[in-house]
This record gives C-alpha cells, sequence and structure tokens, in this order.
C-alpha cells in the first residue's frame, strides 16, 4: 500500500531528494521480493508459501516478506535487493556512498522473535528458521563471518536446492497455521511517514496506464496516450484514477465534481457520473450524492 501510494505521489507532485530515495528504494525492495517469490514458486518439495504478511505479535508489528511451512519448520526470509560492495559491521553496513545502513541481521532477529512468539500462542510447535536473502547478483559483502544466516547470491541456487530437499508432508494443522496466519495479516500497515501533500497541491488527470505521461487525449470510449501510444478504455481509466484518489484520500467522499476535477481529460461530468454509477453504489440524493 505504501509503494502504490508513493508511485502515484511520484507521478503527480515533485518528490523532495529524500523522499525520491525514499521510493525508489521500496520500488528495488519490491522488485526483490518478486525476483524471490518467482524463485519459491518453482520449489517442488511440500510447503506453503505466504508473502508479504504484515503481522503483530506482543503489541508489536513485524513484516514478513516471504516465508515457507515445511513439516517441522518454519522458514521466514528477508529480501534485501542491494547493490554494490558492501562491507560488514556488527551494527551497520557501510553502503557503496559512504553511508552506514542497519545491518538486516536486526531485523532478522526481531522478526524471528516475534514470529516464534506468535507461532507458540497458535499453539504451532514449528521451529522457525530465519535468514536475510540478497537477492541482487551485482551485490558483494565483505568481512560478514561465515555463520550469519546470511543468503549471498553466489549461495542462493545451492540454498533453494537445499529447501527443495527438506523431507515434508504437511497435513490439516498446517494447513490451518497458514489460513490462520493470512486471517491475521493486517490491511492497514503500521505508520510509515509520509511526502506532505494536498488535494490543491497535486497534479490533476488521467494518466496512461503504461507510462503513467499525462499526455493522453480521448478518441471515443479510449483513452489513448501521445506519449507511447497506449490504450485504456475511459471507464477503466477513470475507476483506476478513482482508486488513486481513494488511495491518497481515504476520508474524503467520492462524488461526481470531485472526480471530474480530479480525472481533468473529460469533459462532460455526465459521463463521470455513468461511470461511477455503474461501478459504485450511490448514497444520498441530489448534491449530497456520493459513491462508496
Amino acid at each position: 500500500m505504501i509503494l502504490k501510494v508513493l508511485r502515484i505521489l511520484n507521478k503527480r507532485m515533485k518528490l523532495t531528494e529524500d523522499d525520491q530515495r525514499y521510493y525508489q528504494n521500496q520500488e528495488k525492495g519490491y522488485e526483490g521480493e518478486v525476483q524471490f517469490d518467482l524463485l519459491t514458486e518453482k520449489l517442488e518439495r511440500e510447503c506453503h508459501i505466504l508473502n508479504d504478511l504484515q503481522l503483530e505479535s506482543n503489541k508489536s508489528s513485524f513484516q514478513l516478506d516471504s516465508s515457507l511451512i515445511f513439516q517441522e519448520t518454519y522458514s521466514l526470509f528477508d529480501v534485501k535487493n542491494f547493490e554494490g560492495e558492501y562491507v560488514y559491521g556488527d551494527e551497520y553496513f557501510k553502503a557503496p556512498s559512504g553511508r552506514d545502513i542497519q545491518n538486516p541481521l536486526d531485523q532478522l532477529k526481531r522478526s524471528k522473535l516475534l514470529l516464534s512468539n506468535l507461532l507458540q500462542s497458535l499453539g504451532s510447535k514449528l521451529t522457525v528458521e530465519a535468514y536475510v536473502i540478497f537477492i541482487n547478483p551485482q551485490f558483494t559483502l565483505y568481512h560478514a563471518p561465515p555463520d550469519l544466516p546470511f543468503i549471498l547470491p553466489t549461495k542462493l541456487d545451492s540454498f533453494m536446492k537445499k529447501l527443495d530437499q527438506k523431507p515434508s508432508r504437511l497435513n490439516q494443522s498446517h494447513v490451518n497455521l497458514a489460513d490462520k496466519l493470512i486471517s491475521l495479516h493486517q490491511t492497514v500497515p503500521p505508520k510509515i511517514q509520509l511526502p506532505n501533500y494536498s488535494y490543491e497541491t497535486l497534479k490533476k488527470g488521467l494518466t496512461c496506464c503504461k507510462c503513467d505521461s499525462f499526455s493522453v487525449t480521448i478518441v471515443g470510449k479510449k483513452l489513448i496516450c501521445g506519449k507511447c501510444g497506449g490504450e485504456e478504455l475511459v471507464t477503466v481509466a477513470v475507476m483506476r484514477n478513482v482508486e488513486e484518489f481513494k488511495l491518497l484520500f481515504p476520508e474524503r467522499k467520492i462524488t461526481t465534481n470531485v472526480i471530474h476535477e480530479w480525472c481533468g481529460v473529460i469533459d462532460s461530468r455526465k459521463r463521470i457520473s455513468r461511470v461511477l454509477g455503474k461501478n459504485l453504489k450511490i448514497k444520498g440524493l441530489g448534491q449530497w450524492a456520493f459513491y462508496e
């Protein structure tokens, strides 16, 4: 959700240098998680795959990028898409830029502890194994002790083969545990400081679904991008932008006038009203009508 909001803000406002760096890190992290997900999907061993869980234990929230439930173990993975040459330190990694960043081992230990406590409270006796996965082949780490739970790019293939050799026969208790963890997933993540923005300061208008350009025109029932040539049904484009509006301003009501202004390029308010009426439920009457 945070990444979705940042993507919208990135195309509708000029982010500060720090916000832009944070956004790019979020994008890179997501790309790394997707790459690792593709690897876990290739596993032939019997296991439950759980991705991107936001959980809570002892009133502390924690995130699991990827995890696998085997017969006797619960393997959790913190995926890092770092690139370049890093130097290991007990508290910090020295990044290529010269900046110190937190040692990923600290976050891993915290997640492992909280997950172990949560599993225990759910009556599970699975042993928790935790690893930091460095997914980027262009990553190098110097001076790291060999006994750390770090899976470097050169060891990733052999590590995945080892996972695929785990003895594992799942039963209903494993299914129940997976279902329970999914039900405990927090759809609203912990509050993270987002860039300051307001409705008035954001750029209005429909954008291309492929390249995010505002250089779009309406031809009949289609929205056509003048930059990349991408095409999209106007109805779909409007609803896509309605979802963006709802993410940015969850407290504001969806009205014909607001969405007409937000979409910009559509001249007719009636057209906006028809799209909203077909896809959302109308509440209220006349000038007080809004959609949910």
